[in-house]
């Protein structure tokens, strides 16, 4: 099969010239602005694939395990949890990264307040990336005592933020050693390279882009144990937001957590279906979790650990009380019941002020969740009532720790990935061509589908038929595609863009006035196939049910060819634009190269590696960032895949 690539870009003049159709009809400039109108207009409703994308995903999230036996449902809960380890979080390089010895560098202490000092750390999270941290350290330790990680979320003053401060500040003045962990993309480390959304640079290599923020806490907590006063027994995790959904994370797979406050940080992806402010970013909604298993499950699997849920009523942001709190504690309480252990779950909300918080209310309740679990009740052992902090918030200068000039961050990984998955395909050479199509299929998660057509309408302008057509593809997505039909044809080809039918009428008229039978259609993220609102999230969305974006846009491409070969009874061209939908088509033509004649790319890229080197971030184009592509192929091999013998 011939490829070519195409890179002029057209423009809008043509809608200024007399078209002619397969050198017979000639189309008038008016007839011609009324088939870019045509190519334009909406098919579908306009929530139709929100509906549909609501309705697949919803299928796909891993349902609470049912057990009525407390043996039972430890058994299911480990089973989860090596589930999340092994297949979501330590996949790839972190497989590796994760058996490293801790590394803490000390680098000096400053003045605290009265009853506790600052000591001032970083923390080796993989190799040659470092975090910084603070240590917040009782005066007066006798004997073991417990340890606390407190991790923020996403607040610009980091570990430097006044209420995380104080949260710290009150756990070294009664006695817990409190660890302050800076969070990429925060405080000292919001750098571009540690914007969440290129930690899916990481994916794309095949290595869990999620594995740097589990690393970061269990560090911290390999740290806080070794300390000399650690009590074991008496680890806690808290924090806001991003910091809540850490304390989840952390606290259900890492068994040392005995006791938990995620505040405001999450919901089940099953509530986030229907409350899209709930959608999380990529470290929220990383690749097959919630196909492994639900945030429900998560919550459940706390127990028989003391964990408080804290929500706030009116929050501004994410996770209101009403709607997140309800399904993750009608999960929890009946294992919390079960193993007989219910006064280990409490929940909290804030109505004063109730927006997006961890202030003083939502701090006491932690401070009473710390006293009644790990000191008896005792409020002369640990008190719930904060004293003023009499000038002790330190600003961020003061708090600041070095870091090394050559410290790493996710794109810096991921180049380092790129170079290592390149040379594992070198060595490994060229594999059988069924071979490594199967694999290609398995990575994109292929699904198979066929079309079942609606003519919505059909009209003629001069010698050319426009039928306009609804393809439903199984029960999964319905995608709208226009047909240019003329007289005589010469050649049929596919249309399609990044930027949907609308962006691709240029291009349209042009074949037209070649005399090409023209299907232009709209694939999932696309045109009509877009998401109005928080598009992305639900790319992200999609993947962490365990399918992958450009699986479906291969799926639905491949139904399409299926379609236009049967209208036009001949093998298609297809005429791709932009970056994704060039390697879309790229994957779908080598899958189904007995049907394609050419693939005319436009403003296609050279090299899957440009995601990682020109540091792609995952809202950008999130079909690049499918998991483990660029290790098991890249763009000069698709061509090649695309060649007839």
């Amino acid at each position: 099969m011939m490829i070519k690539t195409a890179w002029g870009q057209l423009t809008g003049a043509l809608l200024a010239l007399t078209i002619s159709v397969a050198g017979n009809t000639e189309l008038t400039e008016c007839e011609a602005q009324d088939l870019s109108s045509l190519n334009s207009t909406p098919i579908l409703d306009v929530h139709q694939t929100h509906r549909e994308l609501q309705t697949f995903v919803r299928s796909r999230i891993a349902p609470l395990p049912v057990s009525q036996y407390a043996e039972d449902w430890k058994v299911q809960a480990a089973k989860a949890r090596n589930a999340v380890l092994e297949n979501v979080v330590y996949r790839g390089e972190a497989a590796k990264w994760k058996e490293r010895p801790v590394c803490v560098q000390m680098l000096g202490t400053i003045e605290g307040g009265p009853g506790y000092s600052i000591q001032k750390l970083r923390l080796e999270v993989l190799p040659d990336l470092w975090i910084p941290a603070l240590l917040y350290v009782p005066e007066k330790l006798d004997g073991k005592v417990p340890v606390f990680l407190n991790v923020n979320g996403h607040d610009g003053n980091g570990k430097a933020a006044d209420y995380k401060q104080a949260r710290c500040i009150h756990m070294a003045r009664n006695g817990i050693i409190a660890l302050n962990l800076e969070w990429f993309g925060m405080g000292q480390l919001a750098t571009p390279g540690f914007a969440h959304g290129r930690m899916n640079q990481l994916d794309l290599c095949g290595t869990s882009g999620l594995s740097p923020f589990v690393l970061a806490m269990s560090r911290g907590i390999d740290f806080l144990v070794s300390l000399e006063h650690a009590d074991p027994s008496r680890v806690g995790v808290a924090g806001l937001s991003g910091g809540g959904w850490q304390t989840i994370l952390i606290s259900s797979i890492d068994l040392r957590v005995s006791l938990c406050n995620p505040v405001a940080g999450y919901s089940s992806y099953l509530t986030r279906i229907d409350n899209p402010s709930d959608l999380g970013d990529s470290e929220q909604t990383p690749v097959d979790l919630g196909m492994t298993a639900d945030y429900s499950t998560l919550t459940a699997m706390l127990a028989p650990r003391a964990a408080l849920l804290t929500y706030n009523e009116k929050d501004n942001c994410c996770f209101a009380s009403g709607h997140a709190l309800p399904p993750l504690l009608a999960a929890a309480e009946p294992v919390y019941g079960m193993l007989g252990v219910s006064d280990r779950l409490r929940s909290h909300i804030n109505h004063d002020p109730g927006t997006h918080n961890f202030l003083l209310d939502n701090r006491q309740a932690l401070y009473r969740m710390i006293r009644d679990q790990w000191f008896g009740g005792d409020e002369a052992k640990f008190a719930t009532i904060e004293r003023p902090l009499d000038n002790e918030i330190r600003t961020r200068d003061q708090l600041n720790v070095p870091l090394p000039e050559s410290n790493l961050d996710f794109q810096r990984v991921a180049l380092k990935l790129v170079s290592q998955v390149k040379s594992e395909r070198e060595a490994k050479g060229r594999v059988p061509r069924d071979q490594k199509l199967k694999e290609i299929a398995q990575t994109i998660r292929l699904r198979e589908y066929s079309a079942t057509e609606t003519k919505v309408s059909e009209e003629t302008i001069g010698d050319l038929v426009v039928r306009r057509w609804a393809l439903k593809l199984n029960s999964d997505w319905t995608i709208p595609l226009v047909e240019y039909a003329p007289k005589e044809t010469k050649g049929a080809v596919i249309v399609f863009s990044d930027k949907g039918r609308a962006g691709s009428s240029d291009d349209v008229l042009k074949l037209v006035n070649e005399g090409r039978h023209v299907f232009a259609v709209d694939l999932f993220y696309h045109g009509e196939c877009a998401i109005p609102e928080r598009a992305y999230l639900w790319a992200l969305l999609v993947s962490t049910a365990g399918e992958r974006p450009i699986g479906l846009q291969v799926g639905q491409l491949n139904a399409v060819i299926d379609f236009a070969v049967k209208q036009a009874h001949q093998a298609v061209e297809l005429h791709p634009i932009g970056e994704a939908s060039c390697v879309t088509a790229l994957i779908s033509g080598a899958l189904k190269n007995e049907w394609i004649s050419w693939i005319n790319e436009s403003g296609g890229m050279e090299s899957l590696e440009k995601v990682v080197t020109e540091s792609y971030s995952f809202e950008q184009i999130p079909e690049l960032f499918c998991f483990g592509l660029l290790k098991v192929t890249d763009i000069a091999e698709l061509r090649r895949l695309n060649m007839k013998d």
